[in-house]
Order: C-alpha cells, then sequence, then structure tokens
C-alpha cells in the first residue's frame, strides 16, 4: 500500500529495521525523516538515554558536523550582500591568517617552512581547501599535528567548555605554518571553524546572533543554537561515544552538567550546533527548495546550486590524504559533500549532505525532491554505528514509490 510518494510497507519494513538497532543496544533511541514531494514521514523509537526517558519527536541531539552546512549558508547570504567575496583574501577581517608559511613536508619540524604562494581565500574556506585540517596520525611522528593540539588549534574530542575563545583561537591559528598550499589539497574541518570567525567580524555580531536573525528565525528553527536553555535540557538527548571494537556505548555527554548547557566561548561553526529532527527538517527544505521555504527566502536559487555543486578539481582530490573515503563517489561543494558516481540504491548523482560525528546525517535529493534525516545520540566510530546509518539510507531509498 502506498500513500503517494512513500511506501507505507516499505516504510513499515524500515521502521522494524531501525528498530532492530535500538534493540541491540547500537543507540539508546532514534529518529528518522524521510520527506518527498509533500509527504513527510517521522519515526520516533527508542529512548533519549540508556535507561532513561522516551525518546520524543523534539528531542534535541549535538549535530556535530551537520552544522557545515548551515555555516556555508551563511557565509553565502554575505556573499550575496557583497559584505564577502569568493576569491577575496581573507586578510582583509583576518589578519592573523596574513603572510602564512607552508611545511615544507607535512612530518617535517614546524619552522622548516616556505612562503604560501598565495593568501586564503573566502572559497578556500567553503571548499575546505585553506592548506590546514584535520590530521588523523599520531602526533608524535607529525610535529604540526602536535603543536595544534597543545596550542588548542584542534581540539578532539569536541569540548565547548574547554575551547579557546574565538579572538585567542584564531590568534593562536596564526602561529602554526600551513600543511600545505592554500588550494593545493582538502583538508577536513577548518575551513568552518574560520568561518565563523570571519562571519562575526564581517557583520560586527556574533555569529550565533547573525544565525537566529538570517536563518534560524525566519526558517522556524526554535531549538537550534550553540546553547540548551535550562528549560529545554530535559528534552537533550545523552551522548555517548562507540567502542569501536565491540560497538559498546560510553557515556560521552549528558543533560546534567552538559557541555552545551551554557554559551561556549567559541560559537564553533564546524561542530557546535544542537538541534531537532523537524528544526534541520527546515533547513533542508530550503535548500532543497533553491533558498526558500514558505514565504521566506533566504538564498537565491543561484547561490544554492553553486553551494551543492562539486567544487574541487580532479588534483585536489588526488592530493588529499584524508577523503573519509568520499571521493570514490562525492566530492565536495560548499559545506557539504556531493555525490557524483551513483553506485547505489541511496543518493541520486546532486545529492548534497553532511553527517555529525554522534550519529547524525542530513541529505537532499533534488532529483527525487527528497530529504533524509538521522538523527541519533552514539558515535558512527564503531562498525555498527556506521551499519547503521548505511542501513536508514538504503532503507530510506528502497520505500520510494513510483
Amino acid at each position: 500500500m502506498s500513500k503517494g510518494a512513500l511506501s507505507t510497507t516499505r516504510l513499515n519494513r524500515m521502521h522494524d529495521l531501525m528498530a532492530s538497532y535500538v534493540e541491540r543496544g547500537t543507540a539508546p533511541g532514534l529518529i528518522t525523516l524521510i520527506s518527498r514531494r509533500g509527504q513527510t514521514e517521522v519515526d520516533v523509537i527508542g529512548k533519549q538515554a540508556i535507561a532513561g526517558e522516551p525518546m520524543q519527536r523534539d528531542t534535541i541531539f549535538r549535530i556535530s558536523s551537520m552544522t557545515k552546512p548551515i555555516t556555508a549558508a551563511a557565509t553565502m547570504i554575505l556573499i550575496e550582500e557583497c559584505k564577502l567575496r569568493l576569491d577575496e583574501p581573507v586578510d582583509r577581517l583576518l589578519p592573523e591568517l596574513a603572510n602564512r608559511q607552508v611545511l615544507k613536508r607535512l612530518d617535517g619540524p614546524i619552522d622548516d617552512t616556505v612562503p604560501a604562494n598565495r593568501s586564503i581565500t573566502v572559497r578556500d574556506l567553503l571548499t575546505f581547501t585553506p592548506g590546514f585540517g584535520l590530521l588523523l596520525a599520531d602526533p608524535r611522528h607529525y610535529p604540526v599535528a602536535a603543536a595544534a593540539k597543545e596550542r588548542g588549534v584542534v581540539l578532539l574530542p569536541p569540548s565547548p567548555k574547554n575551547h579557546l575563545a574565538a579572538d585567542e583561537w584564531i590568534a593562536q591559528f596564526g602561529t602554526m605554518p600551513l600543511m600545505h598550499q592554500p588550494g593545493e589539497q582538502w583538508m577536513y574541518g577548518t575551513g568552518s571553524k574560520l568561518l565563523s570567525v570571519l562571519i562575526a567580524r564581517a557583520t560586527g555580531q556574533s555569529f550565533e546572533s547573525f544565525l537566529q536573525e538570517r536563518i534560524f528565525g525566519p526558517l522556524g528553527m526554535k531549538d537550534t543554537s550553540f546553547v540548551v536553555p535550562a528549560g529545554k535540557l530535559d528534552r537533550l538527548s545523552t551522548a555517548y561515544w562507540t567502542n569501536a571494537a565491540d560497538g559498546s556505548l560510553i557515556f560521552a555527554d549528558g543533560p546534567a552538567d552538559s557541555e552545551w548547557s551554557e554559551p561556549p566561548p567559541f560559537e564553533d561553526g564546524g561542530a557546535g550546533l544542537v538541534s531537532t529532527i523537524d528544526d534541520y527538517h527546515a533547513f533542508g527544505q530550503m535548500m532543497l527548495g533553491k533558498g526558500t521555504l514558505g514565504n521566506e527566502r533566504i538564498l537565491s536559487r543561484p547561490s544554492v546550486e553553486l553551494m551543492m555543486s562539486d567544487q574541487l578539481t580532479p588534483a585536489q582530490k588526488a592530493a588529499s590524504v584524508m577523503g573519509f573515503g568520499v571521493f570514490d563517489r562525492e566530492g565536495w561543494g560548499f559545506g557539504g559533500s556531493v555525490v557524483t558516481r551513483r553506485d547505489q540504491i541511496a543518493h541520486s548523482i546532486g545529492t548534497y549532505g553532511w553527517f555529525g560525528g554522534f550519529g547524525t546525517a542530513w541529505y537532499a535529493d533534488p532529483k527525487e525532491e527528497m530529504t533524509t534525516i538521522l538523527m541519533t545520540q552514539a558515535s558512527i566510530a564503531s562498525p555498527q554505528a556506521r551499519a547503521l546509518s548505511l542501513d536508514f539510507s538504503t532503507s530510506a531509498y528502497q520505500s520510494i514509490d513510483d
């Protein structure tokens, strides 16, 4: 049987599969959302915490790297208003990034450098090609990784309360050499953090207030923020790390004394936001609607199309040492991945989106006019957690009924 765009029978099949992951303890609970051509289906399963309260549709999740597409959209607002330009150097607003030095060798001493060939641009930050990013390697073998950790430039795992304030963080970043020449290769993450500071300086207001004024308020995203106020803490899910060996859950952060219960010293556009499934659906529908939701226009159609287009050259992809495997079938737009080769049921060519390290994922598929969102509170460090996310994507697409 079918309601139209999605098959009821196949949605029930997806529910049973998702519930089996909760029953096995892969995550205490989860929420799924599929929206296609006017039909939206939401499924709420399990609990907000192990032995906790039942999961609710308005449960709040730490969306981690799903913050990045929102930061990119905020940047595009300022580009449309000519307050920023894609190919201008960021030095005007981020003088800490002027006159960069670049390592001669990635594993070499941090003072063994050459001058950068050019300045870092806004485009570099959006495409994650500023020459600096996450290096998943033993710091003992990479002095630049050790120095980044020591100076608070890279903070893993995410810890809002322990993050340096924005001006202090970028001052410390300014003491670091780049790992690669600007524009040379894709490196994950740092571009979004730098955009947080850039947007605040370009607007003369906090990053949070700009997001609330220009994106969250107009889209009705009432629970999306860098902080969970006291009156909403009962809706904040408990977050867990997953043991990579056996998939067991390890407490990471809960409503009581949560790191997200106080305004952070750094409003991190890379991984700092919390949100709900309906809030993020509003953002996703805006992107799928080419910049509009209802009567609200956040961005122009050309801006959204640019964001959702693969921006990386073959040379940038080939040089990248860490791509999460995405470059086999995906490229990178502004703040999110873009599917470039279809080799599985899920995700048409042109699908745009990204996932969060605490077990969330969002994708917008223009061809199918479809948005999919998964919210869990267990990190993707284990094979079981990654299988959950993959099975959600497959199950969402097998439910298409035309």
